[in-house]
């Protein structure tokens, strides 16, 4: 048969020969763990990544939810390896902050490292203001009263070794105690005396009335008053 221009060229059904690719296969980078790694298909396991990070995420919170008690009532705080009485109002606020025990713990430390002493130092001023007032009224005004706290001063430290004149002088009663001591001029008093430079029995009961040595347990006044009745009663040291 002889070949005619009109018929439709053969199509050639024959392979192509396959494209040499000179790149070499995606290889692992160093900063993707192997498990997040298709080495298949060269690329990173995306739904391994997510699911992973999200149950990392939920041991995080489940770790830090165990942490907080299960009532504001359940946290037990210690100072200086004692327990230590809080706050149950603070303690409500706290635990619906969220907060757990330890964070808790950290709370009252601070608070007791901070502010107490803050606090303490504002109750030592308006408590000796306040006496100082009620001398001011007992003696009859700011004039009487400067004039009076002279006198009580010069006698008293001529008359009491320094700690002892620095408990007496700190309070109401223990001003008014020198003063009448200073009007009666009662013996024994004087730093030179045989008694060892201490108060008589009437002061250091003024001493023992001061909130610092029956209520705040001070070491300082507590000692002043073990002193001063050795000082009156040797024979009992």
């Amino acid at each position: 048969m002889n070949e005619t221009l009109l018929n439709a060229p053969e199509e050639n059904n024959a392979p192509e020969p396959a494209q040499v690719s000179d790149e070499a296969p995606a290889t692992r980078p160093t900063d993707v763990p192997e498990k997040f790694w298709d080495p298949e298909n060269a690329a990173v396991r995306v739904d391994a990544m997510a699911k992973s990070y999200q149950e990392l995420e939920r041991k995080l919170s489940g770790a830090e939810a165990s942490q907080i008690p299960e009532s504001a009532a359940d946290y037990q705080v210690t100072i200086d390896g004692k327990p230590y009485e809080t706050d149950v109002d603070a303690n409500a606020r706290l635990h619906a902050a969220g907060l757990s025990q330890e964070q808790v713990q950290t709370v009252y430390e601070l608070a007791n490292e901070k502010l107490m002493p803050a606090l303490a130092g504002m109750a030592g001023d308006m408590h000796a203001n306040t006496q100082s007032d009620r001398l001011k009224s007992h003696f009859g005004g700011d004039d009487k009263w400067n004039v009076a706290r002279a006198q009580i001063a010069n006698w008293g430290r001529e008359n009491f070794s320094d700690d002892v004149f620095d408990a007496l002088s700190s309070t109401y009663e223990g001003v008014l105690t020198m003063q009448g001591m200073m009007k009666s001029q009662e013996p024994g008093l004087g730093k030179a005396s045989a008694v060892g430079h201490g108060p008589n029995e009437s002061a250091l009961k003024t001493m023992m009335g001061d909130p610092r040595y029956w209520r705040d347990n001070d070491p300082a006044t507590i000692e002043r008053v073990r002193q001063g009745f050795r000082a009156l009663y040797p024979e009992n040291g």
